[in-house]
């Protein structure tokens, strides 16, 4: 029996520890949150994706908690109604799709209560080094563990990343946008509605979840790299940069200000000549972050730990790390150049149905 160390709780980790256990191996979960991760936004699984649920028996379960939109409508900054339409949104696309939308905490949570592995929350790993037979890994809480491979997992941010391949700038790719996610009461009474909004280079949507008792926002701004700031400077500089924006802006900023939940990040992709190390291997966004303006973030997250755990019951690591990457690197290629297709909003349907089935996974 072989022994793994993955490093993030998230979809990328999560997925890949359900399909080693199932093959065998003995699985380590460890992540740096002292549980498991809330909030965040609706997200998508799409085209190859929805066979790796599926194969996992919780694709029904995670459809019955998709989101509901029967629509959307885009206001400029004054909240005037530029468009609007029943067919689609820019965050999931065509309504009629076989794809579909659902929260991110909650596939996290589904995922987690079906992956019987162990989890190490409140902690992180601080050195590797490789040894003949395994890595001997140090984690912050002291003591080591000795795995035959480590995982990386651990998103766009990656410690497993910087420690073996190097900072973290070297393989980031800045797209010129941040965004804050956070949840807040639906004051706005909106019923499976999205609404967007622009002004000059800010902007977010607005859409009700939880049966419309609950909204999840996004609000962002157009800027270059800006230096790692603790959440009360990061609400603040949202607060200023979207301070002069009108329509219900300054409600959802008085929600911000409440919002104990809170993401905000750099749009940004990740880009490496290479997936793997000795005995080490990155997985998602850690590996090949094609960020949120994609829409296909999840979807790699998903494919990418379908296709490691699949090579690594073929081969011995070197060769199946070889050939996740050969399979891979096309679809995760054709997938971030989503994210910068259409620098006005989301790629045209027929790139997105091209990149989301650009993989087999037999």
């Amino acid at each position: 029996m072989r022994n793994v160390l993955i490093s993030g709780a998230g979809i990328a980790g999560s997925t890949l520890a359900w399909f080693l256990a199932r093959a065998g191996w003995t699985v380590t979960v460890v992540e740096r949150a002292p549980g498991p991760r809330t909030g965040g936004q609706a997200i998508d699984v799409r085209g190859a994706a929805l066979d790796v649920v599926d194969e996992m028996g919780i694709g029904d379960r995670l459809r019955a908690l998709r989101t509901r939109m029967r629509g959307m409508s885009m206001v400029d900054g004054d909240g005037h109604e530029l468009c609007r339409s029943e067919e689609h949104t820019f965050s999931s696309g065509r309504l009629d799709s076989a794809d579909f939308e659902v929260l991110r905490d909650d596939v996290v949570a589904v995922l987690q209560e079906t992956t019987h592995v162990e989890y190490v929350y409140g902690d992180a790993i601080t050195a590797l080094t490789e040894q003949e037979h395994g890595v001997r890994v140090e984690f912050e809480h002291g003591g080591f563990r000795t795995f035959d491979l480590v995982v990386g997992a651990d998103g766009l941010h990656s410690a497993v990343r910087r420690l073996v391949f190097g900072p973290e700038e070297q393989f980031t790719r800045h797209l010129g946008q941040y965004l804050a996610i956070f949840p807040a009461p639906n004051f706005l009474g909106l019923e499976d509605w999205q609404v967007w909004f622009r002004h000059e280079d800010t902007g977010g949507a607005v859409y009700p979840v939880r049966g419309n008792t609950e909204l999840r926002v996004t609000l962002g701004f157009g800027s270059e790299p800006l230096p790692r700031m603790a959440v009360p400077e990061q609400k603040r500089l949202i607060a200023e940069r979207l301070g002069g924006v009108g329509w219900e802006v300054p409600k959802l900023l008085e929600a911000m200000a409440a919002a104990e939940v809170f993401y905000f990040d750099a749009m940004a992709q990740i880009h490496l000549d290479r997936w793997s190390s000795g005995r080490v291997v990155l997985v998602g966004d850690a590996g090949y972050c094609a960020s949120a303006l994609s829409g296909q973030g999840t979807s790699l997250a998903l494919v990418g730990a379908y296709v490691l755990a699949q090579e690594l019951g073929r081969a011995e690591h070197e060769e199946a790390f070889a050939a996740y990457e050969r399979r891979m690197r096309p679809f995760v290629a054709l997938n971030q150049a989503l994210a910068t297709e259409n620098p006005e909003g989301p790629a045209a349907e027929e790139s997105v149905e091209r990149a989301k089935n650009a993989i087999s996974l037999a």
